[in-house]
């Protein structure tokens, strides 16, 4: 069994004799080697490269990212805020939120670019700021995602201002004086690269109805291949027509257009793993069950969307032989699995792994992006697990402690009664 990317034997058990497990572990230079790649995306009249920080939102991420020169976006208030705590400056943050804050403009007035994801934000926006610069979110009408649960894009998307009613938008932007500077759109994450290419050509068609857009924002969703069946995109590909696209629109408009990309899976998914622990190896007499101290708390994507992560047994102690595997996470919940179908979570896929027993390690890989930041934290009372940055210098330093039950429960006020 071949070993995790940078989550080696020797480190994983320095990591959980000083961390316990589980824990998640980050490798600086992984992450910023992949936002080099980001940077060097094909782009004509430049490109500015935001961070979607709902994949990975600890401040420890963020800060390196921000020494690369990324921008960043934002989905909601409370993130644009917990950016700003993490150092981001305001005017390198993008809201883009299915509701905005009521604080949205203090946000403006500090420099955060919003943009509206709705008619009615717009003329929230309008009434609120007249006169001043703002975003459009549009649906382009059709979306890509790897599956229907993170397609953004189509008639079955609520993401965005239907294209149809751009017309309607534009209005909106006039009687309120709004100048309308960017347009973005998104089709979904683990987008067909094909149907990411053929968005980009509708998107400009919407920037031609906007004579003062000068940036178009094209979203993100960048396949990341986290097994060896998968296949990634590769930025440097797939950015070549699109930069073809905004060369042709210049010759025909005039305007060129600077180029906005919203990667978070891309950034941080394989920069990331967790760390876990045996718990137990338990048997059916048809299956043998590997049950971890990790979960749907530390990575609910294979319950969620029939995820496919990379999973490394160390033993503690070598046994010489392999067995076929069902990883189950520690709560008590049947859909708590790491090992499923591609797409399937509630079919059961076992995975061949070295003869475990309790006490062995175990780390699961391309868990850098929407693991930590999209968990079921404190289902069953298991705290917030903490997470580790290994350094450039390979140092492991801890970004976020391990909750505990008294944090769990600090929010919960004394019953009614007698």
């Amino acid at each position: 069994m071949e070993h995790h990317r940078f989550l080696k034997p020797d480190l994983a058990r320095l990591i959980a004799r000083e961390h316990g497990t589980p824990c998640y572990v980050y490798d600086q230079a992984v992450l910023e080697a992949q936002a080099d790649a980001m940077l060097g995306f094909p782009n004509a009249y430049g490109l500015t490269v935001r961070f979607a920080m709902k994949a990975c939102p600890n401040a420890a991420i963020l800060r390196v990212f921000l020494a690369k020169g990324l921008h960043f976006d934002a989905s909601s208030g409370w993130e644009v805020r917990r950016a700003t705590l993490a150092g981001v400056p305001a005017d390198r943050i993008s809201l883009s939120s299915q509701e905005l804050p009521d604080d949205v403009v203090e946000l403006l007035r500090q420099g955060v670019h919003v943009n509206a994801c709705s008619l009615l934000q717009l003329e929230r926006i309008g009434k609120a700021l007249p006169g001043h610069e703002v975003g459009l979110r549009f649906n382009p009408g059709r979306g890509s995602g790897g599956t229907g649960k993170t397609n953004v894009g189509g008639p079955d998307s609520s993401f965005g201002i239907w294209h149809e009613w751009a017309d309607r938008a534009r209005d909106i932007a006039e009687a309120h004086r709004l100048k309308v500077v960017r347009i973005h759109t998104h089709i979904g994450s683990g987008s067909d690269p094909a149907v990411w290419q053929e968005v980009s050509e509708a998107s400009l068609a919407l920037v031609g109805r906007f004579p003062t857009v000068a940036t178009l924002n094209l979203g993100g969703g960048y396949k990341v291949a986290r097994v060896a069946s998968e296949k990634g995109t590769d930025p440097a590909v797939i950015g070549v027509p699109v930069r073809a696209a905004f060369e042709k629109f210049a010759q025909a408009d005039g305007r060129r257009l600077r180029l906005e990309i919203e990667p978070g899976t891309f950034l941080v998914a394989n920069a990331g793993a967790v760390l876990a622990k045996v718990q137990d190896v338990v048997s059916t007499g048809a299956r043998e069950f590997l049950k971890l101290d990790s979960g749907m708390t530390e990575i609910l994507r294979p319950s969620l969307y029939g995820s496919q992560h990379p999973v490394h047994l160390y033993p503690e102690t070598p046994r010489g032989g392999e067995r076929e595997y069902v990883v189950v996470g520690h709560c008590c919940e049947s859909g708590d699995l790491i090992s499923c179908a591609p797409g399937e979570p509630e079919t059961l896929a076992p995975r061949r792994l070295p003869e475990a027993a309790a006490g062995d390690l175990c780390v699961i890989g391309g868990a850098g992006a929407y693991c930590a930041g999209m968990s079921t934290k404190n289902y069953n009372s298991f705290p917030e697990a903490p997470e580790v940055l290994v350094n450039r210098d390979g140092r492991a330093t801890l970004i976020r402690r391990r909750q505990t039950l008294a944090q769990v429960v600090q929010n919960e006020t004394p019953a009614a009664g007698p």
